[in-house]
């Protein structure tokens, strides 16, 4: 994918801010501190233009960037800092099931999880949750440079079992810091909406 422009358009908080272009849009959704920015930053080739918080679950918004005038990437709210006050976490959720349930233009939601840990509770909640809104299941297991090559093969069977992911289901190691899984990213995104590069 070559990245010509990037705008962040808005930080929307309901479905009256959404964009109205009718362009596509992959969303990024995980935990608070699995690394979403850092992966948006290095798919776009940029140092800071996703902020990454020095405070898990500081963003909660949803931001909306647009790729070369083509398709939206867009940052989910985080989810599963334990010190988000309860009824953060309630708005958190109105949020999300407004934006996974209405948003037509929405075709596929990547999950990120810490490819070091068994995913969560919550992250299986997440899991589900774009399923049953019909969307493909495709997980980035991020921080893969943490793990050595020859015990990844476990990591991706706890995170596929834990999940429930099936066949058909996408699974990609990704690193920040090596930038591994970028451009098998960018190939599952360009399939999603339907582009070329």
């Amino acid at each position: 994918m070559k990245i010509r422009k990037v705008e962040m358009v808005i930080s929307a908080v309901s479905r009256k801010q959404y964009p109205g272009e009718g362009l596509p849009e992959i969303a990024f959704a995980g935990r608070s501190n699995v690394g979403k920015s850092s992966l948006i930053n290095t798919l776009l080739n940029r140092n800071n233009f996703a902020r990454v918080s020095s405070q898990p679950g500081k963003t909660r918004t949803i931001n909306f960037y647009r790729i070369n005038g083509e398709f939206f990437l867009v940052d989910l709210p985080g989810y599963g800092f334990a010190r988000t006050p309860r009824q953060e976490q309630l708005k958190w959720g109105k949020m999300m099931d407004e934006y996974l349930n209405t948003r037509t233009t929405l075709n596929g939601v990547l999950q990120l999880v810490d490819i070091r840990h068994k995913p969560t509770e919550l992250d299986v909640m997440m899991f589900n949750w774009i399923r049953d809104a019909g969307l493909p299941g495709i997980v980035v297991a991020t921080k893969s440079d943490k793990i050595a090559r020859a015990k990844r093969p476990g990591h991706y069977r706890d995170i596929g079992e834990t999940l429930g992911m099936e066949q058909g289901d996408i699974l990609i190691p990704f690193s920040s810091q090596k930038n591994e899984g970028r451009e098998e990213v960018w190939h599952v995104i360009s399939q999603l909406c339907g582009l070329d590069g």
